[in-house]
C-alpha cells in the first residue's frame, strides 16, 4: 500500500558523488566489527590454552605410576602433629595388653570350625554381640554359644529364651536375640549359611552397623573396606582433633579420617585406638599424666 503525505512522499535522496564511485568500484566500506569480538575470541583461545596445560599439569606422565601421579595433586587437610602422636601411641600400645587384644573379634570364633563360613559366620555374631558391651562379656558370651556347636542351623533350632540366657549379660540382649534370629535366617535363605562379602549387605542385616560390617569385612574376608570406628576411636579422634572439625558420631568420625589418613593405616588404626582408650585415653578421668602424647593432645593442655 502507497504512503501519502508527509515525508513519506519525498522521493530519496540522491547518492553522494564519492559514495556513488565507491559503488561502483566495489568499495563500500563495510561496517566495522565491534572490538570486544576479537578481545573476545582471544580471550577464549587464551583460556583454552590456559586450561589445558593445568590438565596437563595433573596428568601421569609415562612410565609414571598412579601413586606417584597422586604426589601431584595439592596436598588436603590432615591433623597438626599427627605423625608424632601416633608413633607414641604405638608405643604405649607395644605390649599389646588391652583387652581387645585377647578377646577382640579376631579372638572369639572357632579357628578348627569347618567350612570357612561357620568362622565367618561366627566372627559376624561376635561384632553383633559386641556392641554396648565389654569384651570380657562379649568373650564369655561366645564361648557358651560354641560350646552348642555355634552355626547358622544351630542357632535357628534353639529357641529364643535359650539363647537368650547363653548370651546375657551382653548389652541390650532381648534385642541382640532378636536380631541374630533375623539375620541368621536371612543368611540361610539368601547366603547359603554364609555372610555377605560386601559392607551395603552386611549393614542390610538386623543389627548389624558400619563398625561391625567393615570389621567383619577385615576379619571374616580380608578385606580393608574402611575404618571401624567405634566409641574409642571416636573419643580419641576428637581428643587429639583428628578430625578437621569436631563430629557428633561414629560414622561422621570415620568420614572424617578417611579423608586424609593414608589408607595403609586403615587396618591397623581400629584395634590401636581401642586398646589406647580401654588403658588410657578412657572416657572418663582419662590418664593424660601417664599419656606419652600429653604435651601434644589439645585435650590434655591445662591439665
Amino acid at each position: 500500500m502507497a504512503l501519502s503525505g508527509g515525508q513519506n512522499d519525498r522521493a530519496p535522496a540522491a547518492c553522494p558523488a564519492w559514495t556513488s564511485a565507491r559503488l561502483a568500484k566495489g568499495r563500500f566500506p563495510q561496517t566495522p566489527k565491534d572490538p570486544r569480538e576479537g578481545r573476545k575470541s582471544h580471550s577464549s583461545v587464551k583460556r583454552q590454552r590456559k586450561t589445558q596445560r593445568l590438565n596437563v599439569a595433573y596428568e601421569a606422565s609415562e612410565g609414571e605410576t598412579g601413586e606417584e601421579a597422586e604426589h601431584l595433586q595439592a596436598p588436603g587437610w590432615e591433623p597438626r602433629d599427627w605423625q608424632r602422636q601416633l608413633e607414641n601411641i604405638r608405643t604405649m600400645r607395644s605390649g599389646k595388653d588391652a583387652p581387645v587384644d585377647q578377646l577382640g573379634a579376631e579372638h572369639c570364633y572357632d579357628l578348627s570350625a569347618p567350612p570357612k563360613q561357620v568362622r565367618r559366620y561366627q566372627v559376624l555374631l561376635s561384632l553383633m554381640l559386641s556392641s554396648q558391651t565389654k569384651d570380657q562379656v562379649t568373650a564369655g558370651a561366645m564361648q557358651r554359644l560354641r560350646a552348642r556347636g555355634l552355626t547358622v542351623d544351630s542357632i535357628l533350632q534353639t529357641d529364643d529364651s535359650t539363647l537368650g540366657m547363653l548370651i546375657y549379660p551382653v548389652g541390650f540382649w532381648r534385642n541382640k536375640v532378636k536380631y541374630i534370629k533375623q539375620t541368621s535366617a536371612i543368611l540361610q535363605q539368601r547366603y547359603g549359611g554364609d555372610i555377605p562379602a560386601s559392607v551395603a549387605e552386611l549393614v542390610a542385616l538386623p543389627g548389624v552397623g558400619p563398625k561391625m560390617a567393615h570389621l567383619a569385612m577385615a576379619v571374616a574376608w580380608g578385606t580393608v573396606s574402611g575404618i571401624a570406628v567405634d566409641t574409642h576411636v571416636h573419643r580419641i579422634a576428637n581428643r587429639l582433633k583428628w578430625t578437621k572439625k569436631a563430629t557428633k558420631s561414629p560414622e561422621a568420625t570415620r568420614t572424617a579420617l578417611e579423608e586424609w589418613l593414608p589408607r595403609e593405616l586403615w587396618s591397623e588404626i581400629n584395634g590401636l585406638l581401642v586398646g589406647f582408650g580401654q588403658q588410657t585415653c578412657l572416657p572418663v578421668h582419662p590418664r593424660c599424666q601417664a599419656c606419652l602424647n600429653r604435651a601434644l593432645c589439645p585435650a590434655a593442655q591445662g591439665l
